[in-house]
């Protein structure tokens, strides 16, 4: 089990936020998370433009075992998507919480931050999991 960083929030979905400080929060599924899907073999990745809600999926990651929806941990409107991850999907597997992220959103209201897990949180939640 990697470290889980602790400037990131999380959501119960395993997704994580990252905030940039510049009103843009990055995106992405967690360690725990790729671990389950296993080898990753195609990531759905939105467009640029869109707009991302607060819980609905705003893209897919597909393993040889499951596809599984990421959903957006905020709402606000989708600035970068992690086009490398076309090519090399895998790299979530090797980076989850960096080189692996997924998308951007520019952050509508900043509160909703406030709703996500912290990392002591998090790590808590995958305990309970695991018993």
């Amino acid at each position: 089990m990697s470290e889980i960083p602790g400037d990131l929030k999380f959501m119960k979905s395993h997704e994580w936020a990252r905030v940039e400080g510049d009103g843009k929060v990055t995106v992405g599924i967690s360690d725990h998370a790729q671990g389950l899907l296993g080898d990753l073999v195609y990531v759905d990745l939105p467009t640029v433009g869109d707009r991302a809600e607060t819980g609905t999926a705003s893209a897919v990651v597909e393993s040889v075992k499951a596809a599984s929806d990421v959903y957006s941990p905020v709402s606000g409107t989708i600035t970068a998507v992690n086009s490398a991850l076309a090519d090399k999907p895998e790299t979530i597997n090797e980076d989850a919480f960096g080189e692996g992220w997924i998308f951007v959103v520019e952050i509508d209201e900043p509160d909703q931050l406030n709703d996500l897990l912290d990392p002591d949180a998090y790590a808590e939640l995958l305990e309970e999991d695991d018993h």
